[in-house]
């Protein structure tokens, strides 16, 4: 028959297995919670990946209308300025006087304004007329010699 140290033996040996058995259990269950956490996981990506791809064509919607946007408020500004010109220029009290000989005004076109008017008005002005500007159109002649501008 056996003999009690092959028994005893046999029975560790069986204890052993049966608690290998169990570790390899628990180690089954342990990577089914794994491998379920990953699906999981992975239907968390794909529903973020499809949300991202639903995004990118806004967010590029959106980058092309700031740049708009950007150029319009440089536009805006140019044509704010420009407003600002014409209202100052629609303020002003302006005169022209056409028909005076190129050059007549000499170097200072305010006094000769100042002096002809007068006299050409037959007022006296009281107090002196006060220009804001004077000026003339188109450049100067490079000499009192070169042809007039005009005929």
């Amino acid at each position: 028959m056996s003999d009690p140290a092959q028994e005893a033996t046999m029975e560790r040996i069986l204890q052993e297995i049966s608690g290998v058995g169990r570790r390899l259990e628990e180690m089954d269950n342990t990577i089914a919670s794994i491998m379920a956490e990953t699906k999981s996981i992975r239907l968390d990506i794909a529903g973020f990946q499809s949300r991202v791809l639903g995004l990118e064509p806004r967010v590029s919607l959106v980058e092309t209308q700031v740049a708009s946007s950007r150029d319009q408020d440089q536009e805006l500004l140019y044509l704010r300025s420009k407003l600002t010109d014409l209202e100052d220029r629609s303020r002003r009290d302006n005169g022209r006087s056409l028909g005076f000989p190129e050059t007549i005004e000499g170097e200072d076109m305010l006094s000769f304004l100042r002096e002809t008017l007068p006299k050409l008005t037959d007022i006296a002005f009281d107090p002196l007329l006060e220009f804001q500007r004077a000026h003339r159109l188109g450049p100067k002649r490079p000499s009192t010699t070169a042809r007039p501008r005009r005929s």
